[in-house]
């Protein structure tokens, strides 16, 4: 199987996996990136099923809307009955790095609004220790350099992703040489630095379901 193929057989198996929690009053959660993308064409297909959805990013909800899917703000929405989205990687405790996109912030809010968040990944996304995907902040601008030597204290190796700007008007920072053995402290100790708006790490708040596309079909994972 090619890798987009792998993509739509995971972003099928998320659907019939939402479906029967599905009624008219249910309000989803949809992710950024490109297997969330698969995803969102699939679920344009039974939109029937539900009342709205949240996006986690302005390129998602123009993609929802251009199926005829109702986008609302969170803040109008309430709590989420379910909250699907890709990763860059996953570890075997159901902790992510997320981030590739740039859209990690609302990600992360989505995520914290939803009963229940299902990751949608092929294989290549599984790891045994999280971090050999440079982990990305979220940074308000004027504190990128401050944040950047406060990282290298805690021996990260700190790289401004030029020319991207988040939907929030802030930019990026991508970590890498980071083994990342406890993801939840990590999580705190980076969110903790003035001027982080948020990083990339779902640990605290991680998936409760991770749907792995492999050729050999979609395996999948829950939270202990």
């Amino acid at each position: 199987m090619t890798q987009d193929e792998m993509k739509l057989a995971v972003a099928q198996a998320a659907i019939e996996y939402i479906r029967p929690k599905l009624n008219d009053d249910s309000i989803v959660g949809v992710g950024t990136g490109s297997t969330a993308n698969f995803f969102i064409d699939e679920l344009a297909k039974i939109k029937h099923l539900f009342a709205s959805a949240v996006a986690s990013s302005d390129e998602t909800a123009k993609r929802l809307e251009a199926h005829g899917i109702e986008v609302l703000d969170l803040n109008t929405a309430g709590q989420l009955d379910v909250y699907i989205d890709g990763a860059d990687e996953f570890d075997p405790h159901l902790n992510l790095i997320k981030g590739g996109g740039a859209a990690l912030t609302r990600e992360k809010i989505v995520a914290a609004a939803s009963r229940e968040f299902v990751c949608i990944v092929d294989s290549s996304k599984q790891v045994d220790i999280l971090g050999g995907f440079p982990l990305p902040i979220e940074v308000i601008p004027m504190s990128r350099s401050y944040v950047a030597r406060e990282i290298v204290k805690l021996d990260g190796a700190p790289v401004y992703r030029e020319g991207v700007v988040t939907d929030n008007g802030n930019e990026i920072l991508d970590v890498h040489d980071l083994s990342i053995v406890n993801p939840k402290e990590l999580e705190r100790v980076l969110n903790n630095v003035v001027g982080v708006v948020t990083n990339g790490l779902f640990a605290n708040r991680g998936a409760d379901v991770v749907l792995m596309s492999t050729p050999d079909g979609v395996e999948t994972f829950k939270r202990s």
